[in-house]
C-alpha cells in the first residue's frame, strides 16, 4: 500500500522566490504525487498577502490541493471567517489549524488564547467544509507546563473537531511512538502523521531546533557539528539519517509523511527514492 505523502512551503518573499517554488512544486509533484502541499502563515498573519498568493497559486496551477495554514494569535473571529470565506472559494477543503505565536511587539493577542478554539470556531463558522489538521508534539511544546498537559491541549484540540495531526519534526523514532502509546490511552485516534525535516544546513537545523523545542539528540549534533565546512559530507550523512528515519516510519505503519521542505525539492525527492516511497515504487 502507497503512503500518502504530503509536504510544506514557506511563502516566497519576492517574485524570484514565487518562480523558484513553482518550479519546485511542479518536481515534487511530478515526482512524489502528493496529497497536499501545506503552506505556513506568519505570526499574527504577518505573511498573509504572500500566503495567500502563494495558496492560490498551488490550488490553481499544480494539480495539487493547498492547505493554507491558519494561525489564530493576534486574530479576530471576523478576521479568521473572512480568511475561511475566502480559502471556501477558492475551493481550498484542507487546512492547517495552528495557534502561532503572539508578534513582537503586539501585546493582544485577539479572540483566540489556544489553537482548539480555532478549530472549534472552523467547525462552527464553516462545518465540514474543511478538512482540519492540528499540530502535535512528540516532544512536546516547549511552552507546555509538562508532559500530561501537552497531551491534554492535544486532546482538547482533537475534540474540538480536529479530523487529523501533523508532528513537529523529530529524529527519534521512539518519541514518536510513546506520544502514539499516550494518545491511545487518551482514546484519541486521529491519524497523527510525523513530520520529517531533512537535513542540509546544521546552523540552520540547531537554530530550528532550539527555537521550537524539537529534540536533535547529542549524538546527532555531534555527529553534524563534526564536518565543519564540508557541506557535501553532511548532506549525504544527513540523507541517510532521514532516509533511514522515514522508512522505519513506513514500517512500523506510520499514516502518512509530512516533509518540511524549506522549499526544496530535491532533499525530499531523494529521501523518498532511497527510502522506497515513490509512487511508482511498492512500500
Amino acid at each position: 500500500m502507497h503512503t500518502p505523502l504530503s509536504c510544506e512551503f514557506f511563502p516566497p518573499k519576492s517574485d524570484e522566490g514565487a518562480l523558484k517554488l513553482r518550479a519546485v512544486t511542479e518536481q515534487l509533484t511530478a515526482a512524489l504525487k502528493p496529497e497536499y502541499f501545506s503552506v505556513t502563515y506568519g505570526a499574527g498573519g504577518s505573511t498573509q498577502e504572500r500566503s495567500f498568493a502563494t495558496v492560490e497559486a498551488i490550488q490553481t496551477e499544480s494539480g495539487v490541493p493547498a492547505a493554507p495554514h491558519l494561525s489564530c494569535i493576534g486574530s479576530t473571529r471576523a478576521s479568521i471567517a473572512a480568511i475561511l470565506d475566502q480559502y471556501r472559494a477558492l475551493g481550498i477543503k484542507r487546512i492547517v489549524a495552528l495557534r502561532g505565536d503572539l508578534p513582537s511587539g503586539m501585546r493582544d493577542p485577539g479572540d483566540f488564547r489556544y489553537a482548539s478554539e480555532l478549530v472549534a470556531f472552523i467547525r462552527e463558522h464553516s462545518g465540514d467544509w474543511f478538512h482540519i489538521e492540528v499540530a502535535a508534539y512528540p516532544e512536546f511544546h516547549p511552552q507546555s507546563a509538562n508532559a500530561r498537559a501537552d497531551l491534554l491541549h492535544f486532546k482538547q484540540k482533537v475534540e474540538a473537531g480536529a479530523d487529523g495531526a501533523i508532528t513537529q519534526y523529530f529524529y527519534s523514532i521512539e518519541a514518536y511512538a510513546r506520544f502514539l502509546d499516550d494518545c491511545e490511552k487518551l482514546q484519541v485516534t486521529i491519524p497523527i502523521v510525523p513530520g520529517i525535516m531533512p537535513i542540509s544546513n546544521y546552523t540552520q537545523l540547531a537554530r530550528f531546533s532550539d527555537a521550537s523545542g524539537a529534540d536533535l539528540p547529542r549524538w546527532l549534533r555531534k555527529r553534524l557539528e563534526a564536518f565543519g565546512d564540508d557541506m557535501d559530507g553532511l548532506r549525504a550523512f544527513g540523507h541517510d539519517v532521514v532516509t533511514r528515519l522515514t522508512a522505519d516510519l513506513v514500517q512500523t505503519g506510520a499514516p502518512g509523511l509530512h516533509f518540511y521542505t524549506m522549499n526544496q525539492a530535491a532533499p525530499v525527492i531523494n529521501i523518498c527514492r532511497d527510502a522506497g516511497l515513490m509512487p511508482s515504487q511498492p512500500n
